[in-house]
């Protein structure tokens, strides 16, 4: 395998005084981070959390430092839990999430990041596989616990609320409009504590017991297990992908490297839409922009984009994280189109493909550029950027620092040099393996190191990647290769459609034929409008053969478009007449 890595030309476009490798991590573990970051900033606004109203709430760096000491100090010594045990958090992006993740680690334990949104059935079975010892959880979701904790008991339950950490005012008034109009506060049936006591009993043990949270991280390695990150992965099981402080800390400092020219410590402002139990979020959000003490403000629910108009109204955002259908949405908002944010200097995009045509437009309307990256869940996430001022329309850009890459036919051995392969990824960000499955970590893990990721990739010959799709995503048409990008990105320059989605279909002697699903922002956008769209700037046995409009598509927890929801949805179904056809 050493022998299918590619040579380097991306060397030559990395931003000046960016290194070619990274030989150690600025500092030995995440909870280091926290503490070092706070000693440079101080009473600095770290996170404002910004509600649909524009009420909000702030904590300073040296707050959640102070805070964080005091969890660790209480899941130590007064929950009783040890280094390496895991701790569930489920809540989405609010001040608690800092706290209680930062002080996870500065106690040794494991983040075991839970989506909010989750069924109960869907919680069960994640807690049956990481076995927490203790979990926090936003108070409108802590009826799911029963049902949950019967696949799994965890002894230590802490509740916190949304607006935890707020103004008291605030706190009270959108504590009442949750309990008594909205009606979004269930009863909590488990016993619990509430995390202000939780921190409170933390502190006072860590003042009259002599405990020091230095003395847990001092054992913190960078081999240290961090973060059970869920994903399904490239085999669709979902699995815990085992991210260790080294992988975490590495992956933030080699993104931070690349982009530090262009971000002035200390006085950015970071749009944290796309949530932080999500890895790209946590990595390049909650701790990047924290290390180069910049300002993250946290949106908890960006449904409706409307829930963003404040922010972006009282707020000089200066860079934002997303995914494509969050650039594509907030366009299509009218409070955005009018007034494009004046102080924004660059976005970044991953998740799931941009497409071209969402980047001319925000480009045109914002007069800033989207830099489109590329990571996966068990690289902790980044592995390509493209650099600012030297981006490429269409390309996934070039490895950040110290990141080996192998482009692998379907034997295992080098590609072609031109030719597309399987992508292939080796450098401190890449995970431990999968949590209690070594059978499928045997599956993506090379013996010496690389992991393979499934995305079929080409490379520039100056040393720029492009993907071209998902391995399982590709439709074979009459025996050509059809890549759902490439027909989405066409549908998506159509000036009628909102948001489109490609799968493949059964059809007969064909094998499989493309069919688009669609959501119209024109309403008198019809099947032959697409076609004849489509005709135009595909090859014939690219274009769509089907074509489903819909009210929404199917989407994950940041927005990405989910094709496999569609397909299921597809086999589950008795396929129409159209598609019945026989050889």
């Amino acid at each position: 395998m050493s022998q299918a890595t590619l040579a380097k030309p991306w060397l030559a476009y990395y931003p000046p005084g960016t290194p070619a490798e990274i030989d150690a991590p600025p500092v030995r573990n995440a909870a280091e981070l926290v503490s070092a970051s706070a000693r440079l900033y101080g009473d600095r606004t770290a996170y404002t959390v910004v509600m649909p109203n524009g009420m909000y709430g702030d904590l300073s760096f040296s707050e959640i430092d102070r805070m964080s000491d005091a969890f660790a100090v209480y899941l130590r010594e007064v929950a009783g839990l040890s280094v390496g045990d895991r701790v569930a958090l489920q809540a989405p992006n609010s001040l608690p999430v800092p706290v209680v993740a930062f002080g996870v680690f500065k106690a040794g334990c494991v983040l075991v990041n839970v989506n909010p949104l989750y069924t109960a059935e869907e919680m069960g079975r994640q807690f049956a596989d990481a076995e927490p010892k203790a979990i926090v959880i936003v108070d409108m979701f802590a009826d799911k616990l029963p049902e949950a904790m019967k696949h799994f008991a965890i002894p230590n339950v802490i509740v916190t609320r949304v607006p935890e950490f707020m103004p008291s005012l605030v706190k009270g008034v959108i504590g009442l409009v949750q309990r008594h109009w909205d009606r979004t506060i269930p009863d909590i049936e488990v016993p619990h504590i509430r995390l202000p006591d939780a921190l409170a009993a933390g502190e006072g043990r860590r003042k009259g017991g002599g405990v020091t949270v230095e003395s847990y991280t001092a054992a913190i390695g960078g081999d240290a297990l961090a973060a059970l990150q869920y994903t399904g992965g490239t085999t669709g099981v979902s699995k815990g992908a085992m991210l260790t402080h080294g992988n975490i800390v590495m992956n933030m400092a080699q993104t931070m490297t690349f982009i530090e020219g262009h971000v002035k410590k200390g006085e950015e402002v970071v749009l944290t839409a796309i949530p932080t139990y999500h890895i790209l979020a946590f990595t390049l959000n909650l701790l990047g922009f924290l290390w180069l003490g910049n300002r993250n403000i946290l949106i908890p629910n960006p449904r409706p984009l409307a829930n963003l108009k404040r922010a972006f109204e009282n707020y000089r955002i200066t860079w934002i994280v997303g995914v494509n259908t969050l650039f594509n949405g907030l366009m299509n908002e009218f409070w955005f189109a009018e007034t494009p944010p004046r102080h924004l200097k660059a976005s970044f995009a991953g998740g799931m493909a941009l497409h071209g045509a969402v980047a001319e437009r925000w480009l045109k309307m914002t007069g800033t550029h989207v830099i489109e990256g590329y990571g996966l869940t068990e690289t902790s996430p980044v592995v390509t950027g493209n650099p600012i001022g030297k981006a490429r329309e269409g390309s996934i850009g070039i490895p950040v620092p110290a990141t080996e890459i192998a482009l692998l036919d379907d034997e295992g051995r080098p590609a072609p040099a031109g030719a597309p392969g399987e992508l292939a990824v080796r450098g401190p960000q890449v995970m431990a393996g999968y949590w209690r499955r070594p059978d499928e970590t045997a599956k993506v893990m090379t013996p010496d190191g690389y992991f393979r990721t499934g995305d079929i990739a080409t490379m520039d010959p100056d040393g720029y990647f492009r993907i071209v799709d998902r391995k399982k995503d590709m439709i074979l048409v009459s025996g050509f290769n059809v890549f759902p990008n490439e027909v989405e990105d066409c549908l998506a320059r159509h000036p009628g459609v909102q948001e489109a989605a490609v799968i493949g279909v059964p059809d007969g002697a064909a094998g499989e034929a493309v069919k688009a699903y669609i959501v119209r922002l024109d309403p008198g956008l019809t099947e032959a409008d697409v076609k004849a769209h489509c005709k135009k700037h595909l090859a014939a046995y690219k274009g769509p053969k089907f074509v489903e409009f819909r009210s929404e598509l199917p989407k994950s927890n940041v927005g990405k478009i989910l094709r496999k929801d569609l397909r299921a949805e597809l086999s589950a179904a008795p396929a129409p007449a159209a598609m019945q056809k026989v050889a």
